[in-house]
């Protein structure tokens, strides 16, 4: 069985890696879990997942200089597949690749979360909202974030990618959701997963080089997290079916 899920928000800032990892290791108790870092230009999950300085990133895999287990690293109950941050590998990397390197890892998964560029201008960014069963969007409770969020519902939709849910994160004002829960639910296919309040620990587990439920695993965004997780129903799919899917998926043009 095996189903893929874009973690995606409609702007930065959202805490949208921070939300990849700690949905992962929360999945990660029950089901085989691979994390890919999707956002080949501004790669960012390899700092959180303590990957820092390893030699074989998803750029050497996309370029086609590494297979694709090479780039993937057992951490914190998961597996992880970096992307680098030179730009020499962003320049050499072909995206539609990613077709390919998503297909060999459904053969050998449960759950695959891409974490997904924030913006929808270039196909690298687009593909894997494109590739996924179902889009987690990751969203701050104010109007404008939720306005860019629903154009990453709208292109899914466009793709026959349906919305597992929406995750409102860095919550300061819990009144702040009140004014924007009814519009979420009234706009968004999918359930509210969870609610997240900002939390220290996200910086800190960074500068760790751990994600946020290694580093803090008790802190109530932690908590959050896992309750989101749990509201997360794994849907299954045939590895092969899954995996041939992705490799003849349409890589699309830029709304």
């Amino acid at each position: 069985m095996v189903e893929a899920f874009a973690v995606a928000s409609g702007k930065g800032g959202t805490g949208k890696t921070t939300s990849t990892l700690a949905l992962g290791m929360a999945l990660a108790e029950e089901h085989d879990v691979t994390v890919v870092d999707a956002d080949t230009g501004m790669a960012n999950l390899l700092f959180h997942a303590g990957l820092a300085e390893v030699d074989v990133t998803l750029h050497d895999v996309l370029a086609g200089d590494a297979p694709t287990d090479a780039a993937a690293y057992e951490r914190f109950g998961m597996r992880v597949v970096p992307c680098g941050t030179s730009l020499a590998g962003f320049r050499d990397a072909d995206p539609e690749r990613l077709r390919s390197v998503v297909a060999d890892l459904a053969r050998d998964t449960d759950v695959l979360l891409l974490d997904s560029p924030a913006a929808l201008g270039s196909k690298s960014a687009i593909l894997p909202v494109v590739l996924a069963d179902r889009v987690v969007v990751v969203l701050n409770p104010t109007v404008p974030s939720l306005s860019d969020a629903l154009k990453v519902q709208e292109y899914a939709r466009s793709y026959g990618t349906d919305t597992a849910g929406v995750l409102f994160n860095r919550v300061r004002d819990d009144g702040a959701i009140d004014r924007v829960a009814e519009q979420a639910e009234r706009y968004f296919d999918g359930p509210t997963l969870g609610t997240v309040p900002e939390s220290d620990a996200v910086q800190s587990g960074r500068q760790a080089g751990e994600p946020l439920l290694a580093h803090a695993p008790d802190s109530p965004a932690a908590r959050a997290y896992r309750e989101a997780a749990a509201t997360l129903e794994v849907r299954s799919g045939a590895a092969e079916d899954v995996a041939a899917r992705f490799r003849s998926a349409v890589v699309p043009d830029p709304p």
